[in-house]
């Protein structure tokens, strides 16, 4: 069994990869099976909801609705028949109650979480559609587990999944992950997916340059995740390219309903 320290550790990691994760292209080397995503995510998921400091599960009493609300748009993107891994992996989703954070960040075997400071951040529908959907991305296309094939070898991974490795090893590896600086690949790969998810709604398929867009105009130091590339203003055109190019109809924002769901977080 990991320690708590380490599985926090590890758990930051995958959430930087949220929005800047790169590496291997799509298909790239992987080493952990898909069964292993699933397992290894597992493993985070419990940590992540059982270190109630750092990260804050909103209670599901007394927010039913909005739970409902964005467990229903994450399936109305698993529904498009685009997603891997729909049918495999868990695609949990769970809101950390945390009004300061503009982040969403996703691990492996479709473990999806978002803060609360995203969801109000955010002014419609199609844009936190557009966030969940680069992180549906990462997920399927199993990002975070190819980085890892890339830098440790076949035993060490292992031994992650099974926790009979020693603790220093996992320190090691631990920090080491924590240090990874990804590439564009993996970044651009889930904004372009998110567009192809999008794009089997009725919704406007560009939503996530929404939130680049709206993150832009906010002034001040952007968020750490921005601060590397690609650049947010390149992501906006490759974003609203790639959903011209596949033709996406859909145009709804639905912000009245979006508005909604925001008077009712606390």
């Amino acid at each position: 069994m990991l320690s708590k320290k380490i599985m926090f550790m590890l758990a930051i990691t995958v959430s930087l990869t949220a929005w800047n994760c790169g590496g291997l292209k799509g298909g790239g080397f992987n080493l952990f099976t898909v069964q292993d995503d699933i397992a290894l995510g597992k493993q985070f998921s419990q940590q992540i909801e059982s270190d109630t400091k750092q990260f804050p599960i909103l209670p599901e009493q007394g927010n039913e609705e909005v739970y409902k609300y964005i467990r229903g748009l994450t399936q109305q993107l698993l529904r498009t028949g685009k997603v891997a891994h729909a049918n495999e992996f868990v695609w949990q989703v769970k809101i950390i109650n945390d009004n300061e954070t503009l982040n969403a960040f996703a691990v492996p075997g479709g473990y999806l979480y978002v803060y609360t400071g995203l969801i109000k951040f955010l002014d419609t529908e199609d844009q936190l559609a557009g966030v969940m959907g680069h992180e549906i991305a990462h997920a399927a296309l199993r990002h975070s587990t190819q980085q890892m094939s890339k830098i440790y070898g076949l035993d060490a991974l292992r031994q992650i999944i099974t926790g009979k490795t020693d603790p220093g090893l996992m320190e090691q590896i631990a920090l080491g992950l924590v240090s990874l600086k990804f590439s564009r690949a993996h970044e651009s790969q889930a904004d372009e997916h998110s567009v192809i998810y999008l794009c089997g709604t009725n919704l406007n398929a560009s939503g996530a340059a929404g939130f680049f867009e709206k993150i832009q105009g906010k002034g001040g130091t952007p968020p750490e995740f921005l601060s590397t590339h690609p650049d947010p203003g390149n992501r906006v055109k490759d974003i609203k390219a790639k959903a011209q190019s596949l033709n996406c109809t859909g145009k709804n924002v639905n912000k009245t309903e979006y508005d909604r769901i925001k008077k009712l977080l606390k």
